[in-house]
Formats: C-alpha cells, structure tokens, sequence
C-alpha cells in the first residue's frame, strides 16, 4: 500500500478490497459493500475532520467480515484505529444465547467505547436503518427496537448525530405504523437468512458439542512480567515464539509479541486480554472461530486460569478439518431429506439437465452392477441437488434464502470448502470466510 496516501485513503484502499475480495454485497441491494461504507465515512466526515474516526468508518465492519483480525488492522493503521474498530466490532458470540441476548452483550462492549467510536457508530446506525426502513419493513420492527436500545448509550457521541439518528429513527416508526398491522416478526425469521437446517437436530447438537477449544489448543510459555525485555526477547527468538504470556504475582494477565518487547521491562509493554478473546477450555469450535475471526490469538481458561492458545492455523488440524467435513455431510443429509419431501415420484428430474441425469444413471447402474441397491437421487451431485431445490420458490425460502443468487454463492462456498477438505488443502488461506459464515449459520440452526 502507498505510504503517501493519507491515512483515510489507505482505510478507504484497504476496506474496499477486504470487502471485495469475498464479493461482500448489500443484502437488499445486491450493491457492493463498499457503498454502505462509503456512505458509513459520509456521515462520519459531515461532523469531524478527524482522520482516524473516518479511517475507522471505512473500516468498522472489515473485523467482522472479512478474514482481517484487529491486529491486522493495527499493523496497517496503528493502535489508535485498531481500537476504534473495535470499539465498534460485536464481541458476543454465537454460544452466547440468542438474538436478544447477544444483542444487548455487544451494546454493553458499546456503551464501553469512546465518544469517537460512539460517534461511528451512530452513522452506521442511521445507514443501515435507512436501508432496512426501504426494503425490509417486517425486519425493521426488531432492529428498531434494538437501535433504540444502543442509541440510549450513544448519548455521548456526536450531538448532532445522536438527534439525526433518533429523526432517523422516528421517521422509519411512523413509515411501519402506516404498514399493515399484521406484519409479524420473530427471531426464527430474522436468523433464518442462510440458514440451512438438520435432518435431526438432536444429533447434530451432539456431534457439534463432541470437540471443544482445548482439543486444538497449545499451551502457553509465560514468563514473569518483572524480566527483562532483552532476556525475553532473546528467549522467543531462540525457540521461534511470536508471543509469550506475561504473570504477575503468579497469574497470567497478558501477553506480548517480539515487536513490542523494547526498553527495560517486558511488562512495560502487555497487552491485556481483549474482550472475548479469552474461552474456557470446553467452548465449542464455534466459538473458536468466532474468536479467530477478530484476533490473530484466542486463549483458553482452565479453572480461570489461561493455559492454552489457538490461532488461525489450528483450524487445519485434524479435528477442526472432521467436524467441517461432519457438518457438510449433515448439510447433504437435509438437502437429500428436503428434495424427497418437496419432489415426490421423480418430479425434480426437469430441473436438471439431461446430461447431469443421464451421469446419474451411468452411476446408479454401476453400483447395482456391484450389488450396491441405491436410488437414482442418491446417485446426483451435489450441486446438482442444490440446482433442485432452488427451482422451486418454495424450497428456495424454506432453507433460508431470499434469492437464488444467493443460494448459489452459499452453495459454492459449501462446495469449495468440501473439496479442500477432501484433498487435504489449506483451508484457512482457501475457505477461511466459507467456514466463519457456514459455522455462524449451522450455530443458529441449533437453537431452533
């Protein structure tokens, strides 16, 4: 990146790009995401002239969204940005309950932040409602009472953009008044977008609670916080650590990396446990790589203690690479379940093509051919099942998705990330995105 280019246009360059490079769009819109963050930085530029903050509003969802972790954008933009964005990055994650609940942990890690952050987060605020106000008036009932909810906590941001939210906020209140009165919401509907069920959720809560944080983690080197800096700095040198864990009066209370270890005492440099980056030993995966989608490091409590760490490169260890390849064969499982219901006596043969039929057939012949009994439905493609379901609007929106395109980009992702699985490839420099929005679907559909 240009080190000539200001520090906004650097975020702008860098959040475009993040956003691009996993064809991120506007939900409604089909546009791409960099239009709410431009729209995002707008606002923002309309009250300050405070690089940082708009440096922060190109970059307030790039944690969440994209594979880029805090400290990625600390390494980019410096401390000061890194902890506006994440100041105004969610930190609840999926074990932590439902909508509401989840909700109202991430406007307490709001209501933490600074007036700056505050001040981002209002202008995210008034985008998104206007956006969910024009397209989407039955969601719209719920998010404005979680909106109302944050902007109580917002009070000391921006001024004017606290009272632009609120008009903001009333206008969309007066447009769904004048609505039909039986618009009806509730959290299954709300959380149901890309989400695709089990043929049997019992089992599949079993199978996702059968491995655990501590079943990839690596434990921790700790030092005392009063060594010195040179002596630590020469210890991870020579064993090839990143970062070590400092103690004080005995307990684990951070940790530091080998760029931050300079002048005379190595706790002089700690950086504390951020919030939600700490688990205890028996979270589940999911929660792993909620974590992992916001830091470069997770750490897992025993006791309340920290003992162990994880990091993005753990998720290609055997056990993580099992419980995807699991959750994709339940995925298969519900798609097969789903057409049998939907498509009786043979019916979804025209929504194929003749020649993915006529393979089906070659298939189905040779397994009986070697005695395997099988229908010509077991024998299609994957891709092939997901082409039968999406024909049909009413198969199309009882696995969550609202438009076809959408099906087919989440198809993909299912499908790439299935073929690396199966070919022992990277998953985490491959499917890093497809993993973190496939767990984040398959964690709500446990709820429900």
């Amino acid at each position: 990146m240009d080190n000539n280019l200001t520090l906004v246009d650097r975020a702008q360059t860098y959040a475009i790009n993040a956003h691009k490079r996993i064809d991120h769009r506007r939900k409604y819109s089909e546009q791409p995401y960099s239009v709410h963050l431009a729209s995002v930085a707008r606002i923002v530029s309309s009250v300050t002239e405070d690089e940082e903050m708009i440096a922060a509003a190109w970059l307030h969802d790039v944690v969440e969204d994209t594979p880029a972790t805090l400290y990625d954008i600390e390494t980019a933009f410096g401390k000061e940005v890194a902890l506006l964005v994440e100041n105004l990055t969610d930190v609840s994650k999926p074990s932590d309950g439902n909508r509401a609940i989840r909700k109202a942990i991430d406007r307490q890690h709001t209501a933490t932040g600074s007036s700056r952050a505050k001040t981002v987060k209002l202008a995210d605020l008034i985008d998104n409602l206007q956006d969910i106000c024009k397209h989407d008036m039955r969601f719209a009932q719920t998010f404005l009472i979680e909106m109302g909810a944050t902007l109580e906590v917002l009070d000391v941001g921006n001024k004017q953009l606290h009272q632009r939210a609120w008009k903001t906020y009333h206008r969309c209140q007066e447009k769904l008044k004048a609505q039909d009165d039986e618009l009806v919401t509730s959290e299954n509907e709300i959380t149901s977008i890309h989400r695709l069920g089990t043929n049997n959720p019992h089992q599949f809560k079993l199978f996702t609670e059968a491995f655990s944080a501590q079943d990839i983690s690596e434990p921790v080197r700790s030092f005392d916080a009063l060594r010195s800096s040179a002596e630590i700095l020469s210890l991870m040198e020579l064993h090839d650590l990143d970062f070590v864990c400092l103690r004080k009066l005995g307990v684990i209370c951070g940790y530091v990396k080998q760029e931050d270890l300079h002048g005379k005492l190595c706790g002089d440099h700690i950086r504390p446990f951020r919030p939600g980056q700490t688990i205890s030993a028996d979270s589940s995966l999911v929660d792993v790589i909620h974590i992992l989608t916001l830091q470069r490091y997770g750490f897992i409590t025993i006791l309340g203690e920290v003992a162990g760490y994880f990091c993005r490169n753990d998720i290609n260890k055997p056990v993580v690479r099992m419980w995807l390849f699991g959750i994709i064969t339940f995925i298969e499982m519900e798609v097969l379940k789903t057409i049998i219901e939907h498509f009786p006596d043979g019916s979804w043969k025209p929504a194929i093509t003749d020649d993915r039929l006529e393979l089906a057939l070659n298939l189905q012949n040779e397994r009986e051919r070697r005695g395997q009994q099988c229908e010509l439905l077991d024998c299609l493609q994957f891709p092939d099942k997901i082409k039968i379901l999406i024909s049909k609007k009413e198969t199309l929106e009882s696995l969550g998705f609202d438009s076809r395109r959408n099906a087919k980009k989440v198809i993909k992702e299912i499908e790439s990330l299935r073929n690396n699985l199966s070919h022992a490839q990277d998953i985490v420099t491959y499917d890093w995105a497809q993993i973190v929005r496939i767990t984040q679907r398959l964690q709500e559909s446990i709820r429900f």
